[in-house]
């Protein structure tokens, strides 16, 4: 194995190739707007080359682990949607999916459908931040000021199904609290109408602009056998050339009743990142469209009384329903023992939830597969030899949510 040490490094360096004849410690970040997250990397600098890179992260660690050991089921989606909080609906829906493998609950096909739905308009959400800060971070600031627009027409979509807007607290286990509204329905189908030309507007800014491309292209290159080997999945994963996607490898929410492609790169460099993320934001937009189009008819919930808060006037009015709301809020239903994983394509890769019950109130065991705690061990590879401009963009193109990071 190559060492990549910082003594080794500096041994091998011929003074005679120095800049300016002098190196340089810089700590990018913590607190660098750049780094677009708490998280610091400790550069060893030969005027504006980087020989070394050191991370170093837990700056807003707040062991959601732990805190889910000490709360019921239903409370750790206030925890869920506050790691890759740039698209929360989709870590609250996996979660959800993952007590739902444990207490053997099959959900009804509208549920399905609903959740991808929603989890396909985060997936839009989370790479048109992303692409829109790549752009920002290589000097063109408008495409992010025009996508921040179509961001928050998602999150009025938002709104309608749960009242809140980023830290979503989205759905419940078994389903949903509500139905889509008629607001949302006329949200949504103006978006779809809507949006396609809009975001046709960014692509035509940065995508072939040669300025943009000249920045991307071979920055913070990775092969695919080194991405492997750090474990990448999602868009970083198939921008260099590999097609592993969580929604077409292992199937859930009906994701196999859909017709779409899992777009790819070759060079996996921000460039290719760049691209697989728009290319996608496509597919998302067509994936929304059959799923809402062939929305079935039925319940939005399924038929689990000890997880699923009744309705409020029946609390109210009725003993039983009283009595299921109170062991639910107080977490007074015991589950089965057992060991499961589940995992859904998030925006940054295969987000899975390792949970382990010992039959109590509680997850003995919760452990959270954060995709962005496990490819940002790469980065100091990825940006060693280069300058710290590609450093930025190589950051921003691999999407590195701090909230994902430290949980």
């Amino acid at each position: 194995m190559k060492d990549n040490s910082l003594s080794n490094i500096l041994n091998q360096y011929d003074s005679k190739e120095q800049i300016d004849g002098q190196l340089y410690t810089l700590n990018l970040g913590p607190t660098h707007p750049a780094t677009h997250g708490i998280f610091q990397n400790v550069l060893t600098m030969d005027g504006e080359r980087i020989l070394h890179a050191e991370q170093t992260v837990g700056y807003i660690h707040r062991a959601f682990e732990k805190i889910s050991e000490r709360r019921n089921y239903s409370q750790i989606t206030t925890l869920t949607d506050r790691m890759n909080y740039c698209s929360a609906p989709i870590n609250n829906l996996g979660w959800h999916m993952t007590v739902e493998k444990l207490i053997g609950v099959e959900v009804p096909k509208r549920v399905d459908y609903m959740r991808v739905i929603l989890m396909e308009l985060a997936r839009i959400g989370d790479h048109l931040i992303c692409n829109g800060v790549t752009g920002m971070d290589s000097g063109a600031i408008t495409g992010l000021t025009y996508m921040f627009i179509e961001r928050e027409r998602i999150y009025d979509m938002y709104e309608q199904i749960c009242g809140a807007r980023m830290t979503t607290n989205m759905g419940r286990i078994g389903g949903f609290e509500r139905d889509f509204t008629p607001k949302f329905h006329e949200l949504i189908k103006d978006f779809l109408k809507t949006f396609p030309p809009r975001f046709k507007e960014f692509c035509t800014l940065l995508e072939r602009n040669r300025i943009f491309m000249d920045r991307t292209i071979g920055a913070g290159s990775i092969s695919a056998e080194r991405a492997l080997s750090y474990g990448f999945t999602g868009p970083n994963l198939r921008a260099t050339g590999v097609d592993y996607d969580v929604r077409v490898a292992q199937p859930y929410s009906s994701y196999e009743d859909f017709d779409f492609i899992i777009p790819v790169g070759t060079s996996g460099d921000t460039y290719d990142r760049f691209m697989v993320r728009q290319q996608e934001i496509w597919e998302s937009i067509k994936i929304i469209k059959q799923a809402y189009e062939n929305l079935p008819e039925g319940p939005f919930h399924a038929d689990v009384p000890d997880f699923y808060l009744p309705e409020k006037a029946d609390v109210y009015q009725k003993m039983e329903a009283l009595i299921y709301h109170f062991k639910i809020v107080m977490g007074e239903t015991d589950v089965p023992k057992g060991e499961v994983y589940h995992a859904v394509e998030g925006g940054n890769g295969e987000l899975g939830f390792y949970l382990v019950s010992d039959g109590g109130r509680s997850p003995y065991r919760l452990h959270f597969r954060r995709p962005c705690f496990i490819y940002y061990q790469a980065y100091p590879e990825m940006i060693t030899g280069s300058v710290i401009s590609d450093a930025i963009v190589t950051m921003c193109s691999m999407n590195i949510i701090a909230g994902e990071l430290d949980a």
